[in-house]
């Protein structure tokens, strides 16, 4: 029987100073029963260098730029609507928002009274570091969203700073969630009783809940007309319910918007009081009671009136 042939390993000569091995030299030196998760992998550092004081200072202007921007979204809305710089082209604040920005009036709201609460916040906040521009400082926390801030805009700006610092400190120094804020606020509010957020003449939204009694009434407008410690008597499109504060969200309309809506829920308050209403008034009265904005249309004015004029009820 022939004897199979012995594999000899090359060698490199000891006399050569050239470092390129030959190929064949170096397919030699891999072992084939080398296992491949052993094998040791050289990987080079790349150094990262470090941001320079004039990088520093712009990823700082440039990150105050991306927390502001709800505010300056905010305080442009405030001018647009109290300059009534929209008249041009739209009739109404809502329809201009509407086709404008694709959102709501009321998301227009939002962001008008976030913008305040932000203002507040920053000014209070330079008053205690004494310094002029916050966009100079990294290390205050400010919000970010409209969203974060929304559940302070009840508060006078002395407690929305409280409630602020002490939701960055529940976020662990981060900035914190609407959540986040919503907790602290409702904890302090538990803690220290605090008064009802509510006022005489305030239009809110019906929050139905857990009461049975407000059935179908989810989203419709209501004016306060009575303020408890812990609950609310408002004015419906049918008539006036007490409920727990808990029930309502204010849709933060001005003063003179919700001057309006006292004027429309009067006119329908002496139409239901006339009883036995006609089931298409009813209808009509129901409708204007789910409205989403603090004004009647031309349409539904000359409705309003219409029916007035039926019903023998006269300015």
């Amino acid at each position: 029987m022939n004897k199979p042939p012995s594999r000899r390993k090359k060698t490199t000569p000891a006399a050569s100073n050239d470092s390129t091995l030959p190929n064949d030299l170096v397919e030699e030196d891999i072992s084939p029963q080398e296992n491949p998760a052993t094998a040791t992998i050289n990987v080079t550092a790349v150094e990262v260098p470090e941001l320079t004081e004039q990088e520093i200072s712009d990823r700082l202007h440039f990150e105050r730029k991306v927390e502001r921007a709800f505010f300056e979204a905010g305080k442009a809305l405030t001018e647009l609507r109290d300059r009534r710089l929209y008249r041009s082209t739209h009739k109404t604040f809502e329809e201009y928002c509407r086709d404008r920005f694709g959102h709501s009036r009321q998301k227009s709201n939002y962001l008008i009274a976030a913008a305040d609460v932000y203002e507040n916040l920053t000014t209070i906040c330079c008053q205690n570091s004494g310094i002029e521009d916050l966009t100079t400082n990294g290390s205050q926390i400010l919000p970010t969203s409209e969203g974060q801030v929304r559940p302070m805009t009840k508060l006078e700006p002395q407690e929305q700073w409280q409630v602020w610092q002490a939701a960055v400190q529940e976020a662990d120094g981060k900035v914190p969630t609407g959540r986040v804020v919503k907790d602290v606020i409702e904890r302090i509010l538990e803690r220290t009783k605090a008064p009802n957020p509510y006022h005489l003449g305030e239009v809110c939204q019906i929050i139905v809940k857990d009461n049975p009694e407000l059935r179908g009434k989810g989203g419709c407008w209501c004016i306060v007309s009575h303020v408890g410690e812990f609950t609310c008597t408002v004015a419906m499109w049918d008539r006036e319910y007490t409920m727990r504060i808990d029930h309502l969200k204010s849709l933060n309309y001005l003063e003179s918007e919700c001057q309006q809506m006292q004027e429309i829920s009067d006119r329908i308050s002496r139409l239901w009081e006339k009883g036995k209403l006609e089931a298409p008034t009813e209808a009509v009265l129901k409708c204007l009671g789910e409205l989403k904005r603090p004004y009647l249309t031309e349409f539904e004015e000359k409705l309003l009136g219409f029916i007035e004029q039926e019903y023998g009820i006269v300015d």
